[in-house]
């Protein structure tokens, strides 16, 4: 009777754990990094053709309409498909309001430190998350509820005409979206999140989230709102 085939087999699941974890890591980095510059090319398009902006109602029906695409075929060819379609969208979003903040005085600025801030914090949460490989799930239930509630805030900050709640509400998605990359990157880690489209998706949107609150918390600093 051979005493070491329960450790070998052991070994072995570990190996291969550990294998699936780095090819969703290596596939969602990548699909990231695919995504953001065509995001970047549709928010450079849009912003050369100065289209207008789509307006509330339609930029959530679509975002809304282009998540659930992509969690409905996230594991086909078309879960690629609809990535690509909501990033793109959302970068065409993006556009008419980089061209706002670039036509004021001091804009040019605004958004270059915004998009750094935007990198630094997106690198230093990500980059140590994966080296500490701390265990963030304890997060989840504080995020989602967090994030309902300042989505329902920046609503009523818009109907209501309300500017420093919506400034609270950006102040309050900036560390949202901190902590949903620590969460999303430790649920990577220890194979809670095994479909690298969807954890494109969420890091996704917690760059674009994390981008726009800072510029909009900037801007109002730098006396441009």
């Amino acid at each position: 009777m051979n005493m070491n085939t329960p450790t070998i087999t052991q070994d072995s699941a570990t190996r291969s754990g550990a294998l699936a974890t780095s090819k969703v890591l290596r596939n969602t980095y990548s699909l990231l990094s695919m995504t953001l510059l065509f995001s970047a090319a549709t928010a450079g398009v849009s912003m050369a053709l100065n289209l207008p902006h789509p307006g509330l109602l339609l930029t959530l029906a679509g975002y809304f309409g282009l998540l659930f695409a992509t969690s409905r075929f996230r594991n086909s060819g078309l879960g690629l498909v609809s990535v690509f379609a909501l990033t793109g969208f959302m970068g065409y979003t993006l556009g008419p309001i980089l061209n706002a903040y670039l036509s004021l005085a001091n804009g040019g600025q605004v958004v270059m430190t915004a998009m750094g801030g935007t990198g630094l914090i997106f690198l230093g949460l990500s980059g140590y998350a994966l080296a500490s490989r701390r265990d963030f799930s304890f997060m989840g239930g504080f995020l989602m509820v967090g994030i309902l509630v300042a989505f329902l805030g920046g609503l009523a900050a818009v109907f209501l005409e309300m500017p420093m709640l919506s400034l609270a509400v950006s102040a309050m998605f900036v560390l949202l979206m901190a902590g949903l990359i620590l969460f999303e990157t430790s649920n990577i880690i220890h194979g809670g999140e095994t479909n690298y489209i969807m954890a494109t998706v969420t890091l996704y949107v917690s760059i674009f989230n994390l981008f726009t609150s800072l510029l909009h918390l900037l801007g109002f600093m730098g006396g441009e709102e």
